[in-house]
This record gives structure tokens, C-alpha cells and sequence, in this order.
């Protein structure tokens, strides 16, 4: 009997390690995606707007809706894309350098 509540404990703090290491995992794939979206956002903007104002054929097309879409598609591609390389990278880290317990 003790060593089944010795085990569970274990097992227990286990799990609580587990979850806070994907908890860590997550948010620094949340502000890498963050930060991936930002950058994308400024790159893309800057050459859709400027296009919009110089190439006729981008002003007669590309409405306001148009621009926004263009630039919300590839700042969200980016964060996930960002935010999903950056978990898998972490994680693989974590699981070949687990935590000390100290």
C-alpha cells in the first residue's frame, strides 16, 4: 500500500512537471508567433501600400478589403507557422535536457 501512494505521488508530481514544461513550451511559442506576426505585418504592408499607390493595375484591383486581407493572410501565417516550429523546437530541447528536480 505504501509504495502505491509512493508511486502515485510520483506520478502525480510527474504530471505537474509535464504540464508546466508544455505550459512553458506554449507561451514561448506564443510570443515567437507574436513577435514572427509583427515583422510580417511591417513587410507586408509596406510594399502592398506602395504598390496600391504606384502600379495602376493595383489600384484599379486591390480595394481596401483586398489590402487587409493580403496583409492579415501572411501575418497569420507567420505566427502559426512561428509559434508551431517554436514548440516543436522547445519541446524536443526538453525532452532530450529534462529539468533538474533541484
Amino acid at each position: 500500500m505504501l509504495l502505491l501512494i509512493l508511486l502515485e505521488r510520483s506520478t502525480l508530481a510527474s504530471l505537474d512537471q509535464k504540464l508546466a514544461m508544455a505550459k512553458h513550451c506554449s507561451h514561448e511559442g506564443v510570443m515567437a508567433g507574436a513577435k514572427a506576426a509583427v515583422v510580417a505585418t511591417i513587410a507586408t504592408a509596406i510594399p502592398t501600400l506602395a504598390s496600391v499607390r504606384t502600379i495602376p493595375w493595383a489600384r484599379a484591383n486591390l480595394n481596401p478589403t483586398a489590402q487587409a486581407l493580403i496583409i492579415s493572410t501572411v501575418a497569420g501565417a507567420a505566427y502559426f507557422i512561428v509559434a508551431d516550429k517554436t514548440v516543436l523546437a522547445t519541446a524536443r530541447k526538453n525532452s532530450f535536457n529534462p529539468p533538474s528536480n533541484a
